[in-house]
């Protein structure tokens, strides 16, 4: 009879009261770009029992040993001048990788970790525009391996709980939705240049904080597809040299390598009759472009904006409906959170690499996502509404 009292050493279960975790297989993972956000990444994959982390490549040299060496993170290989070189060095044994870098090079580590058999998290915003996404979907449909986006917000409770109330058909029919979001100084350039320049960047406050608010509605919806978008985008204050969120001394710097939107707004259409109103903003002379709000033919919700978008609600939201001809609201408390977000999108990762379950964040979801950034843009740069036309992969 095989000896049992050995087999909890191969099991563990967090705090939280999740499921046993089987550290017996671990998932090899590689971290592409050691920026700023890796550090989140770096943080969750290290409170994962069955991870590790073995390789980093940044384009900076020395930058991915010092992230390494920062984290506490022995052994790590990262003498890598590219992410090719670390994804062609078979020696890692590599099972994933988590792509961290700029927004312009998305695409290009994604399609060549997915050709290379590789599971993929890629962070927001998918890509910069809809025909990177296409080309990166390919990949993935080619390879059979999960390609999941980092949409952490979906993690929470709240929004969970805004899907599960549309689901509920509470308030009816959908046709009208307004949101957005923004900060009223917060263009991000504390850890220098690389999102707000466009070879970089590619897109500012539309992709950066606009894909979360987006998909807070449109996962809610259970993802509608967009037909037209009327868009516009500015940057007043980004190219305001005077601008005061920029750092002393920075301004003139900081305001002639400026190259993307800092503010942006569109009209959208989407199937089924929706109206989606849209605005986000890294900056404005104002404290909120609003609260969300989603209007039905049984009853309306309203999500409170917060300050500064952090993947969450900034209130309790409020259930406009009738009961028995009487008209009525419904508070809906927060929901008080016990797992950070970053390590649950790190955790339904990991699951899904090691159950072949499906991804958490779907690439097939957030297509129509970037399809509405990338329409927007578009229509600003054309001053006229444009078709959205998604193509089949």
């Amino acid at each position: 009879m095989a000896d049992k009292s050995m087999d909890g050493l191969n099991t563990f279960t967090d705090q939280s009261g999740a499921a046993a975790i089987d550290t017996s297989k671990k998932i090899r993972v590689a971290i592409i770009g050691c920026g700023w956000i890796a550090d989140s990444h770096a943080k969750a994959f290290l409170n994962q029992p069955d991870v590790e982390i073995v390789a980093g490549a940044d384009l900076v040299p020395g930058k991915a040993a010092a992230f390494m060496e920062k984290h506490g993170i022995e052994g790590a290989k990262t003498d890598y001048a590219s992410h090719k070189e670390l994804i062609d060095d078979k020696s890692l044994k590599l099972d994933a990788v988590s792509i961290c870098t700029y927004n312009c090079q998305h695409a290009e580590p994604a399609i060549y970790a997915l050709q290379n058999g590789l599971h993929v998290l890629l962070e927001k915003p998918f890509t910069v525009t809809l025909d990177e996404a296409v080309e990166v979907m390919k990949a993935e449909k080619a390879s059979g391996k999960i390609l999941s986006i980092g949409f952490q917000p979906r993690m929470d409770a709240n929004m969970k709980q805004i899907k599960k109330i549309v689901e509920s058909g509470a308030l009816g029919d959908i046709y009208y939705i307004q949101t957005g979001g923004g900060r009223r100084r917060g263009i991000p350039t504390p850890h220098g240049t690389t999102f707000i320049e466009k070879d970089t960047a590619g897109i500012g406050a539309l992709g950066d904080i606009g894909c979360y608010s987006l998909d807070m509605v449109l996962n809610a919806l259970g993802y509608p597809k967009p037909l037209t978008v009327s868009g516009y985008k500015s940057a007043f204050f980004g190219t305001d040299p005077n601008y005061s969120g920029y750092k002393a001394g920075k301004g003139e710097e900081y305001s002639a390598k400026f190259g993307v939107d800092d503010f942006a707004a569109a009209f959208i259409r989407l199937e089924g009759g929706i109206i989606l109103d849209f605005r986000i903003a890294w900056a404005m002379n104002l404290d909120t472009p609003g609260d969300t709000i989603i209007m039905g033919t049984k009853g309306s919700l309203r999500i409170p904006s917060t300050e500064c978008w952090n993947g969450t609600v900034g209130g309790p939201m409020k259930l406009y409906h009738e009961v028995a001809g009487l008209q009525t609201e419904t508070e809906i408390p927060v929901i008080k959170m016990k797992e950070g977000l970053f390590d649950l999108k790190i955790r339904t990762f990991v699951d899904a690499c090691k159950n072949g379950t499906p991804a958490p964040v779907p690439s097939s979801q957030i297509l129509y996502n970037q399809a509405i950034i990338d329409g927007i843009a578009k229509s600003a740069e054309a001053g006229r509404e444009v078709e959205i036309v998604i193509p089949e992969i």
